[in-house]
């Protein structure tokens, strides 16, 4: 969205917005409401960047007044990390999604191809243009509001390390892996097998899918060597990825 059709949707007639009997938005309008502002906020902040963003302009093209604006967010700080964390719980999602899919798949897949499924995703959702569009404005605003750079690792890092630790566990749990500590090792995994590439975008480096899936691939053998159970050596074993034997 550009600043023609902000400007396009600010010009159009402000939408009566339902009252309770106490002259307040029903609790279905103000939730219609919120999601209205925060979706209009979120296509400001990527359109113009954070500095360019200001909480009128917000309010004017969501159509709502001002001190709505102001008093539900507080500031324009407060209304950034409104739009964080839900893009944040957006990317997780897909994450929670692949590793309960493969927690629930055949026994007979490997690891590596369970990891691959979930690295594949991982890429899509963490490489993607809003993402790196909200990492970067996160990098440049961590050092004036640190409770911002605070919010992305809580919300976002941290949950990330969760959710794949749970996955390990159960891979542990069946003997497929071999890791004393599953947090430091979803802590390797992520760095290793987006890390990179979600960095080079953030540079501003075109990704090429393909470069960084084979990138991913080899990632996750190099996690692998050190990390297999006897279990997983032997499930891999049937898979048409095989470790050479040991020396």
């Amino acid at each position: 969205m550009g600043l023609t059709a902000t400007k396009t949707r600010a010009a159009a007639p402000r939408r009566e917005v339902p009252k309770s009997r106490g002259g307040r938005p029903t609790k279905t309008a103000a939730i219609e409401r919120d999601q209205r502002l925060i979706e209009v906020a979120t296509r400001l902040f990527l359109d113009r960047g954070f500095d360019a963003t200001s909480l009128d302009a917000v309010a004017e093209a969501a159509r709502v007044s001002k001190p709505t604006v102001y008093s539900r967010y507080g500031d324009k700080r407060g209304l950034f990390a409104a739009v964080l964390r839900r893009e944040i719980a957006r990317w997780l999602a897909p994450l929670s999604a692949a590793a309960e899919t493969q927690l629930s798949s055949l026994a007979d897949i490997s690891v590596e191809q369970r990891l691959i499924e979930i690295g594949r995703e991982m890429l899509t959702f963490t490489c993607g243009p809003d993402a790196v569009a909200f990492s970067r404005m996160m990098t440049s605003q961590a050092i004036n509001f640190p409770d911002v750079a605070k919010l992305g690792k809580e919300e976002g890092w941290l949950k990330a390390v969760a959710t794949t630790a749970r996955f390990f566990d159960h891979l542990v749990a069946q003997g497929a892996l071999d890791v004393e500590d599953t947090t430091i090792a979803a802590e390797v995994f992520l760095d290793v097998v987006v890390g990179h590439t979600h960095r080079m975008a953030t540079f501003g480096t075109a990704l090429e899918m393909k470069a960084a899936e084979k990138r991913m691939r080899a990632a996750i053998k190099l996690f692998l060597a050190g990390a297999l159970g006897p279990a997983g050596r032997v499930q891999d074993a049937k898979g048409t990825q095989r470790r050479r034997p040991s020396r």
